[in-house]
Parts: C-alpha cells; sequence; structure tokens
C-alpha cells in the first residue's frame, strides 16, 4: 500500500509538471506573433525547468505539438460548453455561442492559429466534440418541439450540426487571415448568428415549425408561445 501510495504521489507530480510545462507552451506561443515559430528551449525556460526535463514527457517534438493542441482544444471546449444549451431564445443560443467562440479567437489569436496549422488530430477531435454537442442541443430541441422527422431527417441532423461548426470556424479563421481584421468582431459574430438562425429557420419551415427566435425556448416547448406552432404548415 505504502507503494501505491508513492506511486501516486509521483504519477501526481508528474501530471501537474506536465500541465506546468503546456500552460508555459501557450504562453509562449502567445507571446509571440501569431504563426510564428517557437523553440522547447523558450518552453522549458518559461516552465522553470531544463530541456531535458521537458522531453522526459513527451516522446518528440511531434508528441509535445500534439499535446500542446490538445491543450488549447481543450481551453476552447472548457469556454463554449457551458454556453451550449437551451437557456433562452433562439437568438440568444446562438449569439451566446458564437460569440463566446469569435471571442475566444480574437482573444487568443496565435493560439488558434497554431492549432489548426495541423489538420486531424486534435484540432478535428476539438471540432468532434463542439459538433457533438451541437448536434445533441439540436436533436433535443427537435424532441422537445415535437416536430416528426423521417430517418433521413434524422439522419442529417450530425452532418448539420457539422456544417454549422464549420461554416463558422470556416468564417472566423477567414477573418483572422486578413491584413485588416473587418468587420469588428462584435459585427462579425452577429452576422454569423444571423446567417446560422437563416439556416435553422429555414430547416424549421420545411418540417412544418414556426420560430419565433427573440420568444424563450422554455415558452416554446410550453406550448403557449403564439407563433410557434409545432406541426404548423410553413
Amino acid at each position: 500500500m505504502a507503494q501505491d501510495g508513492r506511486q501516486a504521489r509521483w504519477d501526481a507530480h508528474n501530471q501537474q509538471r506536465r500541465l506546468s510545462i503546456l500552460d508555459a507552451a501557450l504562453e509562449v506561443i502567445e507571446s509571440q506573433p501569431a504563426g510564428a515559430e517557437f523553440h522547447v528551449q523558450q518552453i522549458a525556460e518559461r516552465a522553470g525547468l531544463n530541456r531535458t526535463v521537458v522531453y522526459r514527457h513527451f516522446a518528440d517534438r511531434s508528441d509535445l505539438d500534439s499535446a500542446i493542441r490538445t491543450h488549447i482544444i481543450a481551453s476552447l471546449t472548457d469556454r463554449l460548453t457551458p454556453v451550449v444549451s437551451l437557456e433562452g431564445t433562439i437568438n440568444e443560443i446562438i449569439g451566446r455561442i458564437i460569440h463566446t467562440y469569435v471571442d475566444w479567437t480574437e482573444a487568443h489569436v496565435a493560439l488558434h492559429a497554431f492549432a489548426v496549422q495541423e489538420t486531424g488530430g486534435p484540432f478535428q477531435q476539438g471540432i468532434d466534440q463542439i459538433a457533438t454537442m451541437l448536434g445533441d442541443l439540436l436533436s433535443l430541441a427537435i424532441a422537445l418541439l415535437g416536430a416528426e422527422l423521417t430517418e433521413d431527417e434524422k439522419a442529417l441532423v450530425d452532418p448539420l450540426a457539422y456544417g454549422l461548426v464549420g461554416a463558422a470556424l470556416g468564417a472566423v479563421g477567414r477573418w483572422l487571415a486578413r491584413d485588416v481584421r473587418e468587420p469588428s468582431a462584435e459585427r462579425l459574430a452577429d452576422l454569423l448568428s444571423m446567417s446560422i438562425w437563416n439556416l435553422l429557420d429555414g430547416h424549421a419551415k420545411r418540417l412544418g415549425v414556426v420560430l419565433d427566435p427573440d420568444l424563450p425556448l422554455a415558452d416554446v416547448f410550453a406550448g403557449g408561445a403564439p407563433g410557434t406552432v409545432p406541426g404548423a404548415s410553413s
């Protein structure tokens, strides 16, 4: 048991040191222009460690970079997870998610640039996680609205969620890459939110569901919403 206790403490120590290295890496990345090269020695110095100690926790530079990207995506999903909910009006829900994402990217341009450098891997896993959360949210909303979907329409929910996430990622990525970052972050988020609402509204009307985007969803699901008629013809 004593050996197990020592091992547990050692494992916790290693986990904490690994986390401190990753936190230091994020600080190094954000201290430089987006896309700038950085070195393991910079990370080691920022973490107060020897360079060789860093490599005790990672197999090689590729493993370290992958862990850094995973850490960045975790930071983003930690910000997004609390706001992906059915609380508020449709406009508030969409706006809350999009504004959170746009605000995070504007505040962490260099981290975003590093995370998206590699297709697949941690970045794709992050997209999968966010899209899955959104897909679950859409499925729950559809169920609560009582809309009747065919099997093909049910199967479309997952690709639709990925499409919405991909559209937001693409638009924000292009916005970040522009020499002059226009429109403002606030305006970009508003326009993206409007575009997503228009897409969702089109699908809802096709299913015979008329939605008021400014009505609290609690009222919609309660069935007492004027202008929100599940099953009504568009």
